[in-house]
């Protein structure tokens, strides 16, 4: 796993979680690629399709609000190979670059998703410097994130 100052990434900033999901990859996949009820288990957020099915080149808004702090992420669905992977790209204003989620199918049902961004920081040096306190932060709430997803999942409330 890389960090902030990734050197083949300059400025960029990683961020990967993972999860054991009981319940089968086709399921799991459907329920992550149900762009919509993402609010139901990233805090914060409401996730809409803006174009497109939902598959591969659909638009994809995710907007996060904190009080009066507003982050609109804006992505493009580059590559959707079920129950597999599903690929995207960021390219709002704010937050660019790839992001990937990732269905291994295991014994008993089980699978395993692994959540892997990559993030291009904005504000040359102010981004870099941010980095080193954002990239913790944003690894703990993604894996928040896949454990609320997981508990969806294996009680029936998603997909």
């Amino acid at each position: 796993m890389t960090g902030p100052g990734d050197p083949e990434r300059p400025g960029g900033l990683e961020v990967t979680a993972t999860v054991i999901v009981d319940a089968p990859a086709a399921t799991v996949f459907a329920g992550l690629t149900a762009w919509e009820r993402q609010g139901e288990w990233i805090p914060f957020t409401t996730v809409r399709v803006v174009g497109g099915d939902g598959g591969e080149g659909s638009e994809i808004e995710a907007v996060t609000s904190v009080g009066p702090a507003v982050l609109r992420d804006q992505m493009r669905v580059t590559r959707v190979d079920p129950p597999y992977q599903v690929q995207v790209v960021h390219h709002g204003r704010v937050l660019r670059g790839p992001g990937v989620l990732r269905c291994t199918p295991l014994r008993d049902d089980r699978t395993q998703v692994v959540w892997q961004e990559w993030f291009h920081l904005p504000g040359g040096r102010a981004g870099r410097l941010a980095g080193p306190v954002l990239w913790p932060g944003s690894k703990v709430g993604l894996r928040q994130a896949l454990r609320r997803f997981a508990r969806l999942v294996e009680t029936g409330r998603l997909p």
